[in-house]
């Protein structure tokens, strides 16, 4: 499956179908070109779902600004004062 292809979908459909290749990998009946073929594609789903985690990661840790604008979400003992 293209990369491009795994973009479109979301992550809970990725980790299915890298459950589902675990799976056939586990039981051991596929010949060795095959099982190469899955874990390719395993990779792949792997890539583009850390990337998918990576982009979550940079949403959650930003805030929206009395002005609307975004921040880096930063968390300190000392409370910080607004520029203005």
């Amino acid at each position: 499956m293209k990369k491009k292809d795994l973009d479109g979908k979301k992550f809970e459909e990725l980790m299915n179908e890298l459950d589902s290749i675990v799976k056939e990998l586990e039981n051991g009946d596929a010949d060795l070109e095959d099982s190469i073929k899955k874990y390719s594609e395993a990779m792949e789903i792997v890539k583009v779902c850390s990337d998918k985690l990576n982009n979550a990661e940079e949403q959650v840790n930003k805030i929206l600004k009395s002005d609307g604008t975004l921040e880096d979400f930063n968390v300190s003992d000392e409370p910080q004062e607004e520029e203005e």
